[in-house]
């Protein structure tokens, strides 16, 4: 049952992100909730959650996350995902471009009493940056491998 019940929190959790309803960080993720790879100034539990999705938010208005593949144990739900928004406001110091992003990222959370205890996770902020900041470059949001096989395809 924990299984079921722990996917069913990560999912209410997707939706909040891909809605903004981030209220319902208060209903799936625990008070102390530890995020291992937090945003700068990221606090813990729903908090820290609900500041960092609005951040995003403001940045990318139609910010969605998209799973690509979910696993799960008792206690773990492990996502892979692609995120996916249009820079409307301001990021990390850039001024809106109005530029589409799209990244891959992951993340296992451990879960206690149906609720998100810890986090561990990493998005391709990097590729977020690239992409703002790309003038026109085709390629710029493409990883080395990516670059690598198109160069010997051709």
């Amino acid at each position: 049952m924990a299984r079921e019940q722990n996917i069913a929190a990560q999912e209410r959790f997707g939706e909040a992100v891909n809605t903004g309803n981030l209220d319902v960080f208060d209903e799936v993720v625990a008070q102390n909730a530890l995020d291992h790879d937090p945003a700068p100034g990221q606090g813990r539990g729903p908090d820290g959650f609900r500041s960092f999705f609005s951040t995003m938010r403001t940045a990318f208005p139609d910010f969605a996350v998209e799973v690509e593949h979910m696993t799960a144990t008792e206690d773990d739900v492990a996502i892979a995902y692609t995120a996916t928004g249009t820079h409307e406001g301001e990021f990390q110091g850039i001024s809106p471009t109005g530029k589409k992003i799209k990244v891959r990222g992951c993340q296992i959370g451990r879960f206690e009493d149906g609720k998100l205890a810890e986090r561990w996770g990493s998005s391709d902020e990097l590729g977020i940056l690239k992409q703002l900041l790309a003038d026109g470059d085709p390629d710029a949001d493409k990883g080395l491998m990516d670059k690598i096989r198109d160069k010997l395809t051709g």
